[in-house]
């Protein structure tokens, strides 16, 4: 940790101690999020609650919404803010924005102080080049490091990984392997999503070496990891899996199912 410059910094190296000290170690929750169906009973609202749980805390976390990945949209702000205010009024929100300015006086102290950082889908390639100029990637690490929760669905999957399948530069799923890399795997999400070849493209790019081995997960299903290692998966779907897909020496790929714990 960098020296201490003032009472702000005293605040957040206590905040990081007290939270090393009350969790089990860095980690990250990743998932594939649904678009609710006339099927389904479960929402994402209830793989975020999963992701509060990690803090371990059961309420009053501090929880900050980082909406990167769709350029700060004031709609995508609204509708996360009146989810917490509905669902979970117990949660100290907070939003962190970056367009056109960072709306906070000092980033790394304010996500620091967090328990939990969920960050929103979209175009994963936007969000880690805005990410890197601001330089949020080198705050998400110290996060990771000092006990913060983080989280995120689909974008905010893959951004923890090395990278994995994305739509960022065109309607063709293309690689993209600019992740964070805090695990050390590729990651595809949305993998039984009818409308997009995710699963087949995935496991092609897996298969050619164009990303390393890594994880799958369909709607639903989300991944926690401790440390590097993937702890446990979990879904609100009965049925949904997620997949370990590894390349093979003849330009193939090995695929295992993973039955997630229904929660």
């Amino acid at each position: 940790m960098e020296p201490l410059r003032d009472n702000q910094d005293l605040k957040t190296y206590i905040a990081c101690i007290v939270r090393t000290m009350a969790t089990s170690g860095s980690q990250i929750f990743a998932f594939s999020g649904i678009l609710q169906s006339s099927g389904d009973t479960r929402t994402n609202a209830d793989l975020t609650d999963y992701a509060l749980g990690l803090s371990g805390k059961e309420s009053g976390q501090r929880v900050c919404y980082v909406p990167t990945a769709v350029g700060d949209s004031p709609v995508a702000v609204q509708a996360k803010s009146k989810e917490f205010a509905e669902l979970r009024p117990d949660v100290a929100f907070s939003v962190l924005t970056l367009f056109n300015q960072p709306n906070v006086p000092d980033i790394r102290d304010h996500l620091l102080t967090q328990d939990v950082i969920l960050v929103e889908g979209g175009s994963v390639a936007n969000l880690m080049a805005v990410w890197r100029v601001h330089g949020v990637d080198k705050v998400m690490r110290e996060c990771w490091q000092n006990g913060v929760v983080l989280a995120g669905a689909s974008a905010g999957s893959i951004c923890w990984h090395t990278g994995g399948p994305t739509d960022s530069f065109g309607d063709t799923l293309a690689p993209f392997d600019q992740g964070l890399g805090l695990l050390p795997f590729s990651n595809g999400v949305h993998d039984d999503f009818r409308d997009q070849p995710r699963k087949e493209a995935y496991r092609g790019m897996v298969a050619s070496k164009t990303l390393g081995g890594g994880y799958a997960t369909e709607d639903g299903v989300g991944l926690h990891y401790v440390g590097t290692k993937m702890n446990e998966a979990v879904s609100i779907r009965a049925g949904a899996r997620a997949w370990t897909v590894q390349p093979t020496s003849d330009c193939g790929y090995l695929e295992e199912a993973i039955t997630p714990r229904l929660i």
